[in-house]
């Protein structure tokens, strides 16, 4: 609160300040735009494609570009639109207009006064020149450079138009906005709609370009692929043929299928044997020896025929087997297979063992399981052999499958290489076809003026020109460390403050006439009632009678206090002793004009060296020089003397140097108490600081400071207790 009131104090001392420099500006900024013509601003809006792109999505089956693509994209266009090369094609466009019009923009020909009409012709082919090959004025060349310099007067060149341009996206839009502001509705027209037809002129230009290139370069790319995947498919055809490979997976399938089914009919081949070995072991346990040899001996023709029928039989088998279980053999081993068995029946009803013999069914059976493990075991042969074969042949397919895989995959990935780039040569080549996406939808027109900021700069001149003054102010109070109150002094140093004087004007101080009656709220009346505030709280804060008064620096008002403090005390009817120990600068001695020096005093003189500036108010003064008390008499004459005179006065003042000199330590040393004056607007230094450390090791003897010529504004007695109390 207390810095909020300092400021606030800091802007009311500097209130004329703050209200003369806005004036000022609000004067200067009135002058220089009273005849500042009124600005009129076109708009032409372009329709770039980028968000609202569903003919060409739709045609290409695209994605159109979306969130930042779009951001950059847009981007790019206005920065495109600020290029030199573009303004200069209006630069081209706005001269040539003035110099062929009868009605121009502005007026060029006076720039071109020096000129003949075969020199302006020559400048207006040069122009076109320009404009036509889209080229910038060479400055090197002098004619050219002269050229750009009319351009430049005329605020036609690209650097002008600019400053008042402005192109931006309308808001998330599909539209590009192009403004320009001058002096000239027609010229804001003008400049806006041919900014936006040179530029979609040469983006459509540059962009064709670009996807011609990308074209023919896509075409060269779709024939290298094209080449590269029909080397593949050949090398994989041409290895097919020669290992004669027509599909190796169906033919894997297929082989690995027969050997599956061969394994299947060997394991029930050699079941079979198994079955059949074990039935025909069975029924020979069963047969004696003599019974067998009469059984063999009766059927032997019949075994012939059926060992026949069996031989045939095992032939169509072998035949069978090798073509793969040909149909036409199975009818044949069906017929042959009816053959044998009628002929075995046929032993059934031949009388040919003993009737006797009851063991006839099992001579039967015995005949069929030797004629079915004859043939399986004929069969087991065939089915071996055919099953070797087969596994052969699938031995053979796994080298081809490595090899054809390899082969494969190249001409897979040859032809998807093939296949992307083909698309994206196709895509570019319906890009180019399709009509450009920039479009002009909205022509700039000639338009009303804005309203006037003439106004507004001059308020705008005048605020920022206060708040400027404010800034300044609140600045040099921020680093402004100097001490304006007596409780900022005791806040800073941690000492006492027992009160402060308030400034007179003028140089010589009339005591007499303070303390006579004075009008109320006259300059001398509030200095006298400080000096009774110091007086009291300075009784209050005394321990004895001697009282050095002195100070940090030089100059701050320690004369003045001490004679208007022995003056106050004198006013309460005590006998005041004033010595002016200050040998660097007797002031006090000065203006008493005495008859007997301290010196003198202090080496032995008599107590009668007393001039009188008042009857109650006695100065001892010195004759000035580079000395001190103690180069005058020592310290136990010089207490000597001090306690003679406190014998004779109530109270003893002694005006010290400041504290930068030893001397004023001397003097303190011989003092009851201390008071130190400081002078409001000082700062305290770093300096400074081991004098305030010095002050604080006194032991009691430091009664306070006095603030000096404090503002009129502060009230005395409140910043005086707020200084104690802190």
């Amino acid at each position: 609160m207390d810095e909020i009131k300092k400021f606030l104090w800091l802007l009311r001392k500097h209130r004329y300040t703050i209200i003369i420099i806005p004036v000022i500006a609000i004067l200067i900024t009135y002058y220089l735009v009273r005849n500042l013509p009124n600005s009129y601003v076109s708009q032409a809006r372009i329709s770039t494609g980028l968000v609202d792109d569903s003919r060409q999505a739709a045609l290409l089956n695209a994605i159109s570009p979306r969130g930042q693509e779009v951001v950059q994209e847009f981007s790019s266009i206005v920065e495109m639109m600020r290029m030199k090369k573009i303004l200069d094609q209006v630069s081209y466009k706005l001269i040539i207009h003035d110099l062929t019009a009868k009605k121009p923009f502005r007026n060029p020909r006076t720039l071109f006064k020096e000129f003949n009409p075969e020199q302006i012709n020559r400048a207006l082919k040069v122009y076109n020149n320009k404009y036509l090959k889209t080229e910038e004025l060479n400055l090197w060349n002098k004619e050219q450079e002269r050229l750009y310099h009319i351009l430049t007067t005329i605020e036609y060149d690209s650097e002008s138009l600019l400053n008042d341009l402005r192109i931006n996206r309308a808001g998330d839009s599909d539209f590009i906005n192009v403004e320009f502001r001058s002096e000239n509705p027609e010229l804001s027209a003008f400049v806006a709609n041919t900014l936006s037809s040179e530029f979609i002129k040469y983006y459509t230009v540059l962009r064709k370009a670009n996807q011609r290139k990308a074209t023919t370069f896509l075409r060269k790319l779709v024939d290298e692929k094209k080449q590269g995947l029909d080397k593949s498919v050949d090398s994989l055809r041409n290895y097919k043929i020669r290992n004669r490979v027509l599909n190796l997976d169906e033919q894997s399938s297929q082989l690995y299928a027969q050997i599956l089914e061969y394994n299947n009919r060997r394991q029930e081949v050699i079941k079979s044997i198994a079955s059949n070995t074990g039935a025909l072991n069975e029924i020979d346990r069963k047969f004696e020896p003599g019974e067998r040899r009469y059984l063999e001996s009766a059927l032997t023709r019949l075994n012939q025929r059926i060992i026949g029928v069996r031989q045939e039989l095992q032939a169509l088998y072998d035949q069978y087997i090798e073509s793969n279980f040909d149909e036409q053999y199975k009818m044949s081993i069906d017929s042959l297979q009816s053959i044998l068995t009628a002929q075995i029946n046929s032993t059934n009803d031949t009388y040919a063992y003993n009737p006797l013999n009851s063991k006839e069914e099992l001579v039967r059976q015995k005949l069929n399981l030797e004629i079915q493990l004859d043939l399986a075991r004929y069969s087991m042969h065939s089915i071996e052999t055919e099953l070797n074969d087969l596994n052969r042949q699938f031995d053979q397919l796994v080298p081809h499958e490595a090899l054809v895989q390899s082969l494969e995959r190249a001409v897979q990935g040859a032809s998807q290489e093939y296949l992307d780039v083909l698309s994206k040569f196709n895509q570019s080549s319906l890009e180019s076809g399709l009509s450009e996406k920039l479009n002009l939808v909205q022509s700039a027109m000639p338009g009303a003026a804005e309203p006037s900021k003439k106004m507004l700069l001059v308020i705008l001149s005048g605020i920022i020109s206060f708040v400027f003054c404010l800034v300044v102010l609140f600045v040099l109070f921020f680093i402004d460390n100097s001490i304006s109150s007596a409780k900022e002094l005791a806040n800073k140093t941690q000492l006492p403050v027992l009160g402060q004087l308030k400034m007179m004007n003028g140089e010589n101080v009339n005591l007499k006439k303070i303390w006579s009656d004075l009008p109320v709220n006259s300059e001398g009346h509030y200095f006298k009632e400080s000096l009774r505030s110091v007086r009291f709280e300075m009784e209050s804060a005394l321990k004895g009678k001697i009282l050095s008064i002195s100070s940090l620096r030089g100059s701050e008002g320690k004369t003045l206090l001490a004679i208007s403090i022995a003056y106050a005390f004198k006013m309460t009817g005590k006998r005041v002793l004033l010595i002016d120990g200050n040998f660097r600068n007797p002031d006090i001695s000065r203006s008493a004009e005495p008859e007997v020096f301290l010196e003198d005093y202090f080496k032995g003189a008599p107590d009668s060296v007393i001039t009188r500036l008042d009857p109650s108010v006695t100065i001892m003064a010195n004759r000035g020089g580079d000395k001190s008390v103690l180069e005058i008499a020592d310290a136990s004459r010089i207490n000597n003397k001090f306690d003679q005179l406190k014998d004779s006065f109530d109270i003893i003042i002694i005006e010290t140097p400041s504290l930068y000199y030893n001397e004023a330590k001397e003097w303190i040393n011989f003092s009851d108490d201390v008071v130190l004056v400081y002078e409001a607007g000082k700062s305290i230094t770093e300096s400074n600081t081991s004098y305030i450390q010095y002050l604080k090791g006194l032991n009691g003897k430091l009664a306070g400071w006095i603030f000096n010529k404090a503002g009129r504004d502060n009230e005395m007695t409140a910043d005086k207790r707020k200084a104690k109390n802190v």
